[in-house]
């Protein structure tokens, strides 16, 4: 047997010498697969609302979150996670909210 050098200096790839055998042995791997998509959804029709402390994010209202749906599909997303915009005067105070204990 030739040694050629010692861990860690040396890392010996004797399973991971060619592509296919890197890709079957790899831990991990994200895909398209693993991803879902967040939508943020408002009341109306025929709208889309730029959201401006996200810039490329938009809130879309029911009727259009058919072509946001398609667009997953396209880009292989397998799910969308909704989000719906509430009117500030429907939110609850931040220091009225009710604190929930975390055991």
């Amino acid at each position: 047997m030739q040694v050629y050098g010692s861990f860690p200096a040396v890392r010996m790839r004797r399973m991971r010498r060619d592509e296919f055998s890197r890709r079957l042995m790899r831990e991990h791997v994200l895909t398209a697969d693993d991803l879902i998509y967040p939508v943020f959804v408002i009341d109306g029709k025929g709208r889309a609302q730029a959201v401006p402390s996200m810039p490329g994010v938009s809130r879309y209202t029911a009727d259009k979150l058919m072509s946001v749906a398609e667009r997953c599909l396209k880009l292989g997303v397998p799910a969308m996670a909704l989000f719906p915009a509430i009117e500030p005067s429907l939110k609850t105070p931040t220091a009225e909210r009710q604190r929930i204990p975390m055991d």
